[in-house]
C-alpha cells in the first residue's frame, strides 16, 4: 500500500473507532495510550489467525516449495543433487531463485532460503547445514611446469581473488605458516563461484570450498594440489520465518536435505553417496 493509502486506513480506521491511536508529528507519528493498547490485543488477534492458517495448511498439505538459495549453493551443491529430491518426493514442486540478500518472510512468498553467514538473523528460524573451508584448487595442468609442493609454490601462479573478499589469500598463507607474498599480478572477480570457473579455465588458482566443486574434482578438471584449509567463520543455513508452522513440502525439503549434508560429512568431497 502507497503512505497515502495507509494514512486514509488510519484516518477510517479512527473514525469508526472515535479515538485517536496516533499523535501525528512532522516526520513522524507515535502511538497514543489508546493506540498501545489497541495493537496490543489486535496484534494477539491477528497472530492467532496467521497461525490457524499455517496449521490448517500444514494439515492438508502444499505441494509447492518457494525456495531462496545463495548463488554458490545453489548452482553447486544444491543442483547436482536436486534429482534426488525428486526422486523421493515427485510430488512436490520447487520453484528456485538464486538470491545474496536476506528475505523479508513476512512481505514474500518465498517458503526457505538457505543463507550464507553466522547464524543470527532477526526473525528466522536458523538451521545450520555446514561449515565452510577454503582449500586451493587449480587445474593439473598449471602445474606442469610448476608443480606445487609447498604453500610458497602458489606464489608462482595468478592468484584469483574474490573482490569482494581481497583478505582470504593472505588469511590462507596466515593459516600455512608463511608470509603472504604474491609475486605475480592476480585476478578479481565479483564472486567464488567465478573464481571457481576460472581456475577450472587454467587462469590460476582459487581458493574454494571443496563441497561447492565436487564435480570438478571427481572428473580431474580441478584438483587440491594442498590439503591446507582455511575455515571460515560462516556457514551455510536453511532459515524460515519464525515460529511458522512447516508445510509437508517445506519438513521434506529440511529433512532431506540435512540427510543429504549427513552423507555428505562422512564422503566429503563428492556428489553421489553411492
Amino acid at each position: 500500500m502507497t503512505p497515502s493509502a495507509v494514512s486514509h486506513q488510519i484516518k477510517t480506521l479512527e473514525e469508526f473507532l472515535e479515538v485517536d491511536l496516533f499523535i501525528r508529528q512532522t516526520r513522524r507519528i507515535e502511538l497514543t495510550s489508546a493506540g498501545k493498547d489497541y495493537l496490543e490485543t489486535v496484534q494477539k488477534a491477528l497472530l492467532d489467525i496467521e497461525r490457524a492458517t499455517q496449521r490448517l495448511m500444514s494439515a492438508h498439505g502444499s505441494g509447492e516449495l518457494n525456495l531462496s538459495v545463495a548463488p554458490a549453493f545453489l548452482h553447486r551443491w544444491l543442483l547436482p543433487r536436486i534429482s534426488r529430491f525428486y526422486n523421493t518426493h515427485p510430488h512436490i514442486e520447487l520453484e528456485l531463485s538464486a538470491s545474496i540478500g536476506l528475505i523479508d518472510f513476512a512481505h514474500s512468498d518465498t517458503d526457505m532460503a538457505v543463507y550464507f553467514g553466522d547464524g543470527q538473523w532477526d526473525d528466522v528460524e536458523s538451521n545450520f547445514l555446514k561449515r565452510s573451508a577454503l582449500i586451493p584448487v587449480c587445474t593439473p595442468s598449471l602445474m606442469k611446469n610448476k608443480p606445487i609442493h609447498l604453500p610458497a609454490d602458489i606464489t608462482k601462479h595468478t592468484l584469483l581473488h574474490v573482490s569482494k573478499r581481497p583478505d582470504e589469500w593472505r588469511a590462507w598463507f596466515n593459516a600455512a605458516g608463511i608470509e603472504y607474498r604474491e609475486t605475480r599480478k592476480g585476478m578479481f572477480l565479483s564472486s567464488g563461484l567465478l573464481t571457481a570457473q576460472a581456475a577450472a579455465r587454467g587462469l590460476g588458482v582459487a581458493l574454494t570450498d571443496m563441497s561447492l566443486i565436487s564435480e570438478e574434482i571427481q572428473s580431474g578438471q580441478l584438483v587440491a594440489p594442498l590439503d591446507i584449509p582455511l575455515e571460515l567463520s560462516k556457514s551455510f543455513y536453511l532459515v524460515y520465518r519464525e515460529k511458522r508452522s512447516l508445510t509437508p513440502a517445506m519438513r521434506a525439503f529440511q529433512d532431506w536435505i540435512m540427510a543429504e549434508m549427513a552423507v555428505d560429512a562422512l564422503n566429503p568431497g563428492t556428489t553421489d553417496p553411492h
